[in-house]
């Protein structure tokens, strides 16, 4: 191995990059070595014998893969979580996609005429109270009572 340190801290220095980061054509080591001035080492450079390396970074594939995993609902199990359960998916937010189904349910019946407005008010506000779990526990309740005719 031929004693270059020389040119190639000449050729960083030119670069504006460490030594690290030069790269030295190994099949003319013997002309490079001959190179003793910035210009000699300039010349070097633009006949391609000297060149820059490319910095190396950090690789996002691994992570895009991941993240197109996670849009797939997938790595999300018991292993993964972090946070609470309400803290994932908080109870307003469950409540309010629960009470918003039933009440589109009740205004639903009501304009198509299966119950009249007091029917309508009165499970409204059963509803608000929290009596229904879901908009099947509704009907299933208003059809026990016989507020609606089981079809």
């Amino acid at each position: 191995m031929m004693d270059v340190r020389f040119q190639r801290r000449l050729a960083a220095d030119i670069f504006k990059c460490g030594e690290d980061r030069v790269w030295l054509d190994p099949n003319a080591l013997d002309e490079i070595k001959e190179a003793v001035t910035r210009e000699d080492v300039k010349m070097l450079i633009k006949r391609g014998l000297i060149k820059k390396k490319q910095v190396k970074g950090t690789s996002r594939v691994r992570a895009n893969y991941i993240k197109r995993q996670k849009e797939k609902g997938l790595r999300s199990g018991h292993g993964s979580r972090k946070g609470k359960k309400y803290a994932r998916y908080p109870r307003k937010q469950r409540w309010m996609r629960n009470i918003r189904s039933i009440r589109r349910t009740l205004r639903d019946l009501r304009d198509s005429g299966k119950i009249d407005k007091h029917t309508y008010r009165r499970f409204y506000m059963l509803a608000k109270g929290g009596t229904f779990k879901n908009k099947n526990h509704l009907l299933m309740h208003m059809k026990a009572e016989g507020y609606i005719k089981e079809e």
